[in-house]
């Protein structure tokens, strides 16, 4: 089987491997420049940061709103019912923190 190709058509085919082989070798030293691998980190941590921002944030939603539904009604107004006591246990418990913190005052 002899090659039908004629030495100018073996030349052109090594000219466009030569450059396709260009093409690639630049395309490796973009990829492995230290720069392009720091910006393909920063980029993967900055979207792991946006996630991990983006579940924190709905979850504070979905907590807040859980809360808001335990003490506003759906017409808007403070369910006075629920209010009142919560109220009254964050005296309590400010009440016995302020006395806590007294007594180790006056115990020093």
């Amino acid at each position: 089987m002899s090659d039908a190709r004629t030495p100018a058509q073996i030349e052109a085919d090594i000219v466009r491997r030569r450059e396709q082989l260009a093409e690639t070798l630049d395309e490796i030293g973009v990829r492995v420049h230290p720069s392009t691998i720091v910006g393909d980190a920063r980029a993967r941590v900055a979207e792991k940061v946006d996630r991990t921002a983006g579940r924190a944030f709905a979850a504070v939603h979905r907590t807040v709103d859980g809360v808001r539904a335990r003490f506003v009604g759906v017409d808007g107004e403070p369910r006075m019912d629920r209010v009142l006591p919560a109220a009254a246990a964050v005296v309590l418990v400010g009440l016995i923190v302020l006395s806590s913190r007294s007594s180790r005052k006056h115990g020093e």
